[in-house]
């Protein structure tokens, strides 16, 4: 009777020391999310209050109407960001025709068709480490390649499009890997089980199976390429234009390549007023495209 109470003490004390570390690292998880939402939300107020004026009484917000239609101006209360606004909206397309495509197919061929070797191991570890290398690499890549090589126009849409879509085109194959992986095996079995080929299977079960996945990697990576910056200092994007695109060889300006210009500006109205509208602009434009991404995913999953 006594070694029992004595084992049920250590076996209570055991746990209630499980039960402290376990509370310990859950505090230390949600305090780690609650400062990286702290920061984003300090982030957004700060440059709210300088986009709207709202700490300078008797100063007209400079993130308005005229501000989204405008282009750029020497004077910083007619300044506006509409030419880099359409010249990052049609990089971004011309990013979605090139690296989706491409980062689905190489994603479905290293899980379905490409055989189980050392070759493929180490195709799969470069891709990986692509994903990390910095983006003004890519820029040298782009200049080298699509400028010099195949001379195309320096500065202009394409050329953006195609050096940010070679940028986040790792980051596609990955998610694309991960969500046709997610496909549980047993759906593909029974799709072979009734006579169907590995391209009907891969048509008709894992695509649609792995597509909100795929989907929602895909804007998460052009929300990132909509923000890069070095990539376009390298091809020669221009850091102003006083009218917007009109084709994909036409020459461009993005939103954070305007925003950084801005920011050398030595006037003060330029480096907060106008910089903070510019910063809320692409903070909104990337937000509304991570919401896209989810309402797509919540779309697909429910079908």
């Amino acid at each position: 009777m006594g070694e029992s109470e004595e084992s049920y003490e250590w076996t209570t004390g055991t746990g209630t020391q499980i039960d402290w570390r376990g509370r310990l690292f859950e505090g230390i998880c949600l305090g780690a999310t609650l400062f990286g939402i702290l920061m984003v939300l300090i982030l957004l107020v700060y440059v709210t209050l300088d986009a709207f004026a709202i700490t300078q009484p008797g100063t007209d917000p400079w993130l308005d109407w005229g501000f989204l239609t405008n282009a750029h101006s020497r004077f910083p209360e007619e300044a506006g960001i509409y030419p880099a606004l359409i010249g990052s909206i049609m990089m971004v397309i011309v990013i979605a025709l090139s690296a989706f495509p491409v980062g689905v197919g190489a994603a479905i061929y290293l899980e379905e068709y490409a055989p189980d070797n050392r070759f493929i191991e180490l195709i799969e570890v470069n891709i990986g480490n692509l994903a990390g290398v910095p983006s003004v690499v890519y820029g040298l890549l782009g200049l080298s390649l699509f400028i010099r090589t195949l001379s195309m126009p320096s500065g202009s849409v394409i050329v953006g499009g195609f050096t940010v879509g070679l940028l986040i085109l790792p980051i596609v194959i990955i998610s694309a890997q991960e969500a046709v992986a997610g496909v549980p095996d047993s759906q593909r079995q029974a799709s072979y089980a009734m006579g169907a080929t590995r391209w009907q299977t891969v048509r008709s079960v894992v695509l649609p199976a792995s597509l909100p996945g795929i989907l929602t990697g895909t804007i998460l990576a052009l929300g990132r390429a909509i923000g890069e910056t070095a990539p376009l200092l390298m091809i020669g994007a221009a850091a102003t234009i006083f009218s917007a695109p009109s084709g994909p060889f036409d020459r461009f300006s993005a939103m954070p390549r305007q925003i950084f210009a801005w920011a050398s500006q030595p006037s003060d109205e330029f480096q907060y007023g106008v910089l903070a509208a510019g910063v809320v602009t692409l903070l909104v434009v990337m937000l509304s495209m991570n919401a896209a991404a989810i309402l797509i995913r919540n779309r697909y999953q429910r079908r």
